[in-house]
């Protein structure tokens, strides 16, 4: 296959015919990526997994803090309306099975004491559509009216995760250490949560540099959907528009198997000395978008409590706090592309509006007030 012509860079190659060729190849990696056109059982017979248990998550060491996280996430909401993709709260958030009820506790909306830092460590693919996305960053400039900041942490778009831990912890060092208490929360979406999982895990010098650890809705347990895909699909994303993405170790799509996830688990016990948290999507089925639905489907015959990559289930990181639930795809939960791409936000990803920019800034209000109360 030979490499397309690259688009011009710039929002103004919508409606060009250059744009027939992205919303095309966006289509198509929507396929590649999402495993959504083969035909392979999800999950096939193997007897090489550790022994496993689907159990309550607090049975598995959880601790459930929806409802704190619920008042202040509101909160949040109910004080920043201007801001992009507002929605009300009940929506923003799923309610599953029953939640805790909320402490009624005032929250803190003022500028951050501590001045956490979000670091997000991104998915599968990204580095390879991310010029295509264009950016605006919109949620670090409204993080920093409030004493907060965020960093986006470069990691390889097609490696396998134990390459992409590397990446993590060189960047993490090559930060000059500052004093007080760490200030760094490392957020991994997608295949980003196993990379930030097998950093701290392989390199200790690094947790004396972090708050916390957050799984936005993370490979933690891997995807079904990785079973019926082979990396050479995930290398067809070096083609997107714009693409200047290397191949890496070609090991990507292998690291997100759910025996490769969940065998990694069984024998890597999580350093004690940091703080994990989670944050799952958990959609209703209308706020799917139309361009993820074949996958969703798919995910769905295995369990139809899915994001249209991941089952809630997966997300979780063992022994964190559990945030709550968000009722976005995977792709809104983090992906503003109907913002930067609003024709194909029309036509492909019809649901990605998500208020982002409310949610980063609840999850780092939270860690805070929860780091302060743990002393």
């Amino acid at each position: 296959m030979s490499a397309p012509t690259r688009c011009t860079r710039g929002p103004r190659y919508i409606g060009t015919r250059c744009s027939a060729r992205a919303l095309t190849l966006a289509t198509a990696a929507a396929c590649v990526v999402l495993a959504a056109c083969a035909t392979k059982t999800l999950i096939p017979y193997s007897t090489d997994p550790p022994p496993l248990a689907l159990v309550p998550a607090t049975s598995a060491g959880v601790v459930d803090k929806r409802a704190r996280f619920r008042e202040i996430f509101c909160a949040v909401l109910e004080a920043r309306p201007e801001l992009p993709d507002h929605r009300a709260c009940e929506d923003a958030l799923t309610r599953v099975g029953k939640e805790p009820t909320g402490s009624g506790r005032p929250v803190n909306l003022a500028p951050s004491k501590r001045h956490l830092i979000a670091a997000i460590v991104p998915g599968l693919g990204f580095e390879c559509f991310e010029p295509w996305l264009e950016p605006q960053w919109t949620a670090a400039k409204h993080l920093r009216e409030y004493g907060y900041d965020q960093i986006l942490i470069k990691v390889d778009a097609l490696s396998s995760t134990a390459h992409n831990a590397r990446q993590v912890r060189d960047a993490l060092m090559s930060m000059p250490p500052e004093p007080g208490p760490a200030r760094l929360v490392l957020i991994g979406y997608s295949k980003g949560a196993p990379d930030i999982l097998e950093a701290v895990v392989g390199y200790p010098e690094i947790r004396a540099r972090i708050a916390a650890v957050v799984s936005a809705s993370g490979a933690v347990g891997g995807s079904p959907l990785a079973n019926d895909a082979d990396q050479s699909k995930a290398d067809m994303m070096r083609y997107f528009p714009r693409a200047s993405c290397a191949p890496g170790d070609g090991g990507a799509v292998a690291s997100l198997r759910p025996a490769e996830r969940r065998a990694w688990l069984a024998h890597n016990p999580l350093p004690t000395d940091i703080h994990y948290y989670s944050l799952a999507t958990f959609p209703s089925p209308d706020r799917i978008s139309s361009v993820l639905k074949s996958s969703y489907r798919k995910l769905a015959m295995i369990d139809g409590r899915n994001d249209s990559q991941l089952i809630f289930y997966d997300q979780v990181i063992p022994g964190s706090t559990l945030f709550g639930y968000v009722n976005a795809d995977h792709w809104a939960l983090v992906l503003p592309i109907a913002r930067s791409h609003p024709q194909i936000g029309a036509m492909f990803v019809t649901q990605n509006a998500y208020p982002r920019e409310a949610l980063l800034e609840a999850i780092l209000r939270f860690i805070e007030e929860d780091l302060e109360s743990s002393g």
